[in-house]
């Protein structure tokens, strides 16, 4: 029983670490700023750019991903006997709803990408690699930074079922929960590219000008 409360403290922990939202936190410090009420209405790290400008959005990227690595990586391994397992799959998914539905900003923050890759930092840097790869060639080859979100969180999946990580159960289920969690909070986005009004990221969309030329 005691170790079932341990866990319990450990989620719920890892829920209000994620309610600790990077760009509605760094906005109050800088006068009250709210930008969910600006550009795309998102409290995460592009819209973070996009409206407040680099320094804005790498503070609030770093609180969002060292949340995410806080989950996973310190308090779900704190007193457990297995570094990762399911006490970490449901850390790292709690600060993610954390950070989509925070207690602290009634329940209306980012879509989860930049929490993900901290908690996927914590639990393995290694499983970085696929998901950004993947994320980096999507953008580059069709322009869209959401659907390389959703790529990127579907290949963490891929990734535990194909590698060599242990135990592969729990990775896999965390992969398969986030993906999914990260493709609802693209559904606006999803939306937009299906209508043909999703802006792309040209700096990075390598292609565009081919595209745009044919």
């Amino acid at each position: 029983m005691m170790l079932q409360t341990m866990e319990l403290i450990k989620v719920a922990l890892s829920y209000l670490l994620g309610s600790i939202v990077g760009g509605l936190v760094v906005g109050r410090l800088r006068g009250g700023v709210d930008i969910r009420r600006l550009g795309s209405g998102n409290a995460g790290g592009t819209n973070a750019l996009r409206t407040q400008g680099k320094v804005f959005a790498l503070w609030v990227m770093l609180i969002d991903i060292g949340k995410g690595w806080l989950a996973t990586g310190v308090v779900a391994p704190f007193h457990a006997t297995q570094p990762f397992g399911w006490v970490a799959a449901a850390c790292g998914i709690a600060a993610i709803i954390g950070h989509v539905y925070p207690v602290w900003f009634g329940f209306r923050g980012g879509k989860g990408v930049a929490t993900l890759v901290g908690a996927v930092l914590g639990l393995d840097v290694w499983l970085l690699v696929p998901m950004l790869l993947t994320w980096v060639i999507a953008v580059m080859l069709f322009g869209f930074v959401g659907l390389g979100s959703m790529l990127g969180a579907l290949a963490l999946a891929v990734a535990g079922a194909l590698g060599n990580w242990e135990p592969r159960v729990p990775l896999v289920t965390f992969g398969v929960l986030t993906a999914i969690l990260v493709a609802f909070t693209h559904r606006s986005n999803i939306a937009r590219m299906r209508a043909g009004t999703e802006p792309r990221a040209m700096r990075l969309w390598l292609f565009g000008r081919r595209h745009g030329s044919g």
